[in-house]
């Protein structure tokens, strides 16, 4: 290889390094995601394996296990802890390779050949070339913002999947939680017809009821005993589903919770505007619109280059056998006759479409979920207020029945019924009570963020929004 050829080589080859050259965050973008999440949930998210962290993040998760957990405490292990969060944090990692990779020129292709002559003058033929893709070149400032695009999408969409894992977190807790204190009730219901069901024996072998009457008591403690038989199995899955949640292996199972749900609070968040407010703050929403904007470039690109694919420019050099070298430039490039780019261009055109309808089915989706969380938790509200004013009266009927009980104006049946209505009242008031923090996640999940604190006018009762919202109901903001 002559001079001018090892100069054309190390020339080129150093194009490509400065060119190709890609500055990326070095976390992956992940700082900008725990940031967002901390934001908008005060919670901590950890990429494991990324930071010295690690030990100290399951120290923090042990030392939440002593104690009976909350709903905020139960988040915070799943950010730290759910192993399906950190398969989904890698999309970081990808994204960030992909980044760095759109950067990079293509590497120059060098090639040689040597031929040797049956007659005189007698020596090597030798030839060497080098070229690089052009067209590569051409595109690789469109290329890299495209990919820097899609880095801040996939940023956009772990962020929007942690909102997501921290609201599933939040309403399979309170789902175990009202499910355990479903069966503290049941339980009592079962001991209330079981002590009916013994006294119905009592009286049937002293001849004062008859079979149907007994059967009829039995049949009610039998069925109150499958009640509970029901809700436990259904407490084992509940359990389950926050072990795998919260990302718990088999020596993490031994945790408690707080054996209340929390109260409702006195007075209502502001509802109004919500649905702007999401459009604002959706994470998923930004992510698809960014991926419209993303998909709109790269079909623009398509089309310009629709007939070129390679366009390679470089130096050829020979040197023949009479000692002569020959040097000059080359071009190859693809005659575009029957490739023209139309099976590119229209898979980019469906892409582009698929995107847009994507967003515009998501848009409505987000308005229709904020609707509907916002009717179920003021309805609950309302209706958990309602049982919270006939528990008193249920008391009441209870304490007058046991009065005239112990007066003989009432037999023991009375008394047990009213203990059962009040029971049933308390339990009613329960779901209604859990279907309220349900909702309220829910409706956090649906906006995107924190809810609205601060009320516009005066603060006014929950009944008379709802009421306010039913009147309103089928007309859109």
């Amino acid at each position: 290889m002559n001079h001018t050829c090892y100069w054309i080589i190390c020339a080129v080859a150093g194009a490509t390094l400065l060119t190709g050259c890609q500055v990326a965050p070095k976390d992956a973008g992940f700082g900008d995601v725990q940031h967002v999440v901390s934001d908008r949930t005060g919670q901590t998210v950890q990429w494991n394996g990324q930071t010295t962290d690690d030990q100290a993040v399951a120290t923090e998760v042990r030392k939440m296990l002593l104690q009976p957990l909350t709903a905020d405490q139960a988040v915070q292990i799943a950010l730290l802890n759910n192993q399906h969060l950190q398969a989904r944090l890698q999309d970081l990692g990808i994204a960030r390779a992909d980044l760095v990779q759109a950067g990079l020129l293509k590497n120059p292709v060098f090639a040689a050949s040597w031929r040797f002559p049956d007659k005189a003058p007698h020596g090597t033929d030798a030839e060497y070339s080098v070229a690089e893709d052009f067209l590569d070149l051409l595109i690789l400032p469109l290329r890299k913002r495209i990919a820097e695009e899609q880095f801040q999408n996939v940023k956009l969409s772990v962020a929007a999947q942690i909102f997501q894992i921290a609201a599933d977190v939040k309403s399979a807790y309170f789902t175990f939680q009202a499910r355990e204190q479903l069966i503290t009730r049941l339980r009592l219901v079962g001991e209330l017809n079981q002590t009916a069901a013994d006294l119905a024996e009592r009286q049937h072998a002293a001849g004062t009821i008859n079979d149907l009457d007994l059967i009829n008591q039995q049949a009610i403690y039998n069925q109150s005993e499958i009640d509970l038989r029901h809700a436990q199995t259904q407490l084992i899955a509940d359990r389950e589903h926050l072990n795998r949640l919260l990302g718990f292996a088999d020596d993490q199972l031994t945790w408690t919770i707080s054996p209340h749900l929390p109260d409702i609070p006195p007075n209502e968040i502001p509802v109004d505007d919500l649905e702007s407010l999401a459009m604002r703050q959706r994470l998923d929403l930004a992510a698809a619109r960014a991926e419209v904007a993303t998909l709109k470039k790269i079909l623009s690109t398509t089309k310009g280059f629709r007939y070129f694919t390679t366009v390679d420019v470089g130096v050829d050099t020979e040197h023949g056998t009479d000692g002569q070298n020959v040097t000059g430039p080359t071009l190859s490039l693809e005659i575009p006759i029957f490739d023209q780019g139309q099976g590119r261009i229209a898979k980019v055109q469906a892409q582009f479409r698929q995107v847009q309808f994507r967003l515009e089915a998501m848009t409505i989706d987000v308005r229709s979920e904020i609707r509907e969380a916002q009717d179920k938790m003021l309805a609950n509200r309302d209706l958990a207020e309602n049982y919270r004013d006939l528990l008193p009266k249920r008391e009441r009927i209870l304490n007058l029945t046991l009065q005239q009980y112990n007066g003989m104006l009432k037999g023991p049946y009375d008394l047990l019924l009213a203990k059962e209505s009040e029971v049933t009242t308390e339990q009613a008031y329960l779901d209604a009570w859990r279907d309220y923090w349900i909702a309220r996640t829910e409706l956090t999940r649906a906006v995107g963020g924190h809810l609205p604190t601060s009320f516009s006018a005066a603060t006014r009762p929950a009944t008379t929004q709802h009421d306010q919202n039913n009147n309103n109901q089928g007309v859109q903001p």
